[in-house]
């Protein structure tokens, strides 16, 4: 039997006629997990309209700790680029009929998929089968003959009384109702699209690691071309997508990613990695609630006195402030003093409402640990960039990246290979870069990297066309999987 949760914006909104426990998310931020707690679902309530907001992360950390939540943070990001994919997700005039007759827009209500207009239930029910979220304004709209559809994410906050009535009754009804996962689309031919940036200074793969990838694609029955993003529109015709470009979640990579595992495509990125991946905070809840061997680290909202009491407690100085998204070091700050924490903090609160402090390790090298569905593929070591504590340093033209040392898996530690391996499983079965610290006879996972560097005579050093083929080979063993 699964418990459920509601969690609002504050402890000051109520939900008089729903007999279930309802926290505010800073009390979900606190106090969750709990030791020993059941099987747990999430209701998210939160106003998830703007990007890393207290809804987003509620969202993002309920997924890290194993919570069942709705709605996903897969389907708030989708949510918030609904209107610029391109083409039809719904045939509308077969669900809709003659009701734009007399008007030219029309908005309802989905709670849950229940809508207040018979007309509608089945295009309510299956608005919420592929985007399930507890609120949905859905707005439909006719221009001459042609009709287009608007969706929503709503908070509950934004309702009226009459609305929180109705809310308050479906909410009752969906709690005891079994949550179910939309099924996908099955692709039908073998071709596949490596999206790249031309224009990128620091790809995750250069032009000759690209061909290679290319060549060993053919060798397992996959003709493989590279695209831009400005082409992406014709990714219906392609059977796997391979993200070459530096993903965020904010961005056009994600949006590619998603639309394309719509459509049945073989992704890697697939759009749940990068958006694990592209957020420090999710790591961070990850490993602390998976037990995988990590730095000291602390989420941190607020630049208050107590705040900064708190992290002077915890940590000693220097120290770290981490972005929660952030690639090839950037949003990531060293900090020696109350007063720089108090500045950094001023600045990063400006764009996130949650920052990571972590506690600082210097080490000559991090280790990098490419992982490929559960298997280690290929190991380096990256040395700092000189005068500086970090692999990059933005801040110079010249010696931007220190060196690098590449080597068989078999000669890393174990405890580092152990930890890398422990570190992607609660990611995914995709194709990551685990960053780790080794101190100590320790091993300290960073990070978890959904699009790692694959340049030509670096990750490939050891390997040669073998790294190729092995991704290449997971690629159509995943083709071969759905029937092909």
């Amino acid at each position: 039997m699964h418990k459920t949760l509601i969690i609002v914006d504050n402890e000051n909104i109520a939900l008089d006629e729903v007999n279930l426990e309802i926290i505010s998310f800073e009390k979900y931020l606190k106090d969750y997990p709990k030791l020993n707690e059941p099987k747990t679902r999430i209701i998210n309530l939160c106003d998830t309209e703007q990007y890393l907001s207290k809804g987003y992360y509620c969202s993002l950390l309920a997924e890290a700790r194993e919570h069942i939540v709705l709605p996903s943070v897969k389907v708030i990001n989708e949510l918030r680029v609904f209107n610029h994919d391109e083409g039809p997700i719904i045939n509308l005039q077969r669900y809709i009929g003659d009701l734009l007759q007399d008007t030219d827009q029309l908005e309802v209500f989905s709670y849950f998929g229940w809508v207040d207009n018979p007309i509608l239930q089945k295009l309510g029910r299956k608005i919420f089968s592929q985007y399930p979220a507890p609120i949905l304004k859905i707005t439909l709209s006719k221009k001459e003959n042609e009709f287009s559809l608007r969706i929503k994410r709503n908070a509950y906050s934004s309702l009226n009384i009459d609305q929180t009535e109705i809310f308050q009754h479906k909410l009752n009804e969906f709690v005891k109702t079994v949550w179910r996962v939309n099924n996908k689309r099955k692709p039908s031919r073998w071709d596949m699209a490596i999206l790249v940036n031309p224009n990128e200074q620091v790809p995750p793969s250069d032009k000759e690691a690209i061909a290679r990838f290319i060549k060993a694609a053919s060798k397992h029955g996959i003709a493989a071309e590279t695209i831009t993003a400005e082409q992406f529109q014709n990714i219906g015709y392609y059977d796997a997508l391979f993200i070459r470009e530096t993903t965020a979640i904010d961005h056009h990579t994600y949006r590619l990613a998603s639309r394309a595992e719509n459509l049945g495509l073989v992704v890697i990125d697939d759009p749940v990695s990068i958006l694990r991946c592209c957020n420090k905070v999710y790591l961070h809840d990850a490993f602390s609630y998976q037990k995988v061997p990590s730095l000291l680290t602390k989420v941190v909202n607020s630049r208050s006195k107590k705040s900064l009491d708190e992290i002077e407690q915890g940590f000693s100085y220097p120290l770290v402030l981490k972005m929660p998204e952030g690639s090839f070091s950037r949003g990531v700050f060293k900090v020696s003093n109350r007063d720089e924490l108090k500045q950094r903090l001023t600045e990063l609160f400006e764009e996130s409402a949650l920052v990571l402090a972590q506690e600082y390790l210097y080490t000559e090298f991090d280790w990098r640990i490419g992982v490929l569905n559960g298997r280690a593929i290929y190991a380096c070591r990256y040395l700092m960039a000189r005068n500086h504590w970090q692999i990059y340093n933005h801040s110079v033209k010249k010696n931007f990246t220190g060196g690098f040392e590449t080597l068989p898996t078999f000669e890393v530690p174990k405890k580092v290979l152990d930890a890398a391996v422990k570190a992607a499983k609660f990611i995914g079965n995709g194709l990551y870069g685990v960053d780790l610290k080794e101190f100590d006879n320790q091993a300290y996972v960073i990070e978890v990297n959904d699009n790692p560097s694959i340049d030509h005579n670096v990750e490939d050093f050891y390997l040669g066309d073998e790294l190729y083929m092995l991704i290449m080979s997971e690629f159509q063993r995943r083709l071969e999987q759905r029937g092909r």
